[in-house]
């Protein structure tokens, strides 16, 4: 029954893209004030699960030196550079983020490391930004909720990447019940509608990792 309730919400969003499906929630991204020193406090704690799982979450990504590719909402860099330490100096990563203070932040970051393999890239809410075909890997972590237009961020993020490039995506888990009061306020729905909006994008699954975290999922998709 909840399959068949997700076909009229791709349906929906095919055509509803003129209207963002959570609107404002970035607009504390986008006040040119923003302080990235007092978000890295918040997003870079050990009561945060991925920044206590970051390791984990980088070895279960499965870079390989040479590639390259996108940490796509890096925000203030977290995991960036151990990104660009395991692609190595023949690898790139690209850091993008809407927030233009977290971008110089994280170039500030990657001239200290000397991580001359990684650039930065404003996206828009509706574009990743990335040249046609320029990645092999996509990672999207706890801000595909943040997404406003979906559809046509996950159209231009399969532009982005190259034939069979895959993209991981790791978010809240959203179970009325189960979940706390923020994730039920601030994301808007659960994996199992995420990951239709994915797929509609022209995306496969093909791998869901269960053994690194609790409160968020991990899921492995390719490019069709």
């Amino acid at each position: 029954m909840k399959r068949l309730l997700l076909i009229p919400l791709i349906a929906t969003l095919a055509f509803a893209q003129d209207a963002s499906v959570k609107p404002g929630i970035n607009d504390k991204f986008l006040d040119p004030n923003l302080k990235a020193d007092e978000w890295t406090q918040k997003f870079e704690t050990e009561s945060r699960e991925i920044f206590h799982q970051r390791e984990k979450i980088v070895a279960a990504v499965g870079l390989k030196p040479g590639m390259s590719m996108a940490d796509i909402g890096a925000g203030t860099g977290l995991f960036t550079l151990p990104f660009a330490q395991a692609v190595g100096p023949k690898g790139h990563v690209y850091a993008v983020d809407i927030a233009k203070n977290f971008l110089s932040h994280i170039q500030a970051r990657a001239v200290k490391a000397q991580a001359a393999n990684v650039s930065t890239v404003q996206c828009t809410p509706r574009s990743v930004e990335l040249p046609e075909a320029s990645i092999d890997l996509a990672f999207i972590c706890d801000v595909y909720h943040h997404f406003e237009y979906p559809q046509d961020s996950l159209a231009s993020l399969h532009k982005a990447l190259k034939p069979g490039g895959q993209f991981v995506l790791i978010d809240f888990k959203r179970i009325p019940g189960v979940s706390s009061d923020f994730v039920m306020g601030h994301v808007r729905a659960g994996q199992e509608v995420f990951e239709a909006e994915v797929t509609a994008a022209g995306f496969e699954k093909v791998a869901e990792t269960t053994d690194v975290l609790k409160e968020n999922y991990f899921v492995r998709f390719k490019k069709k």
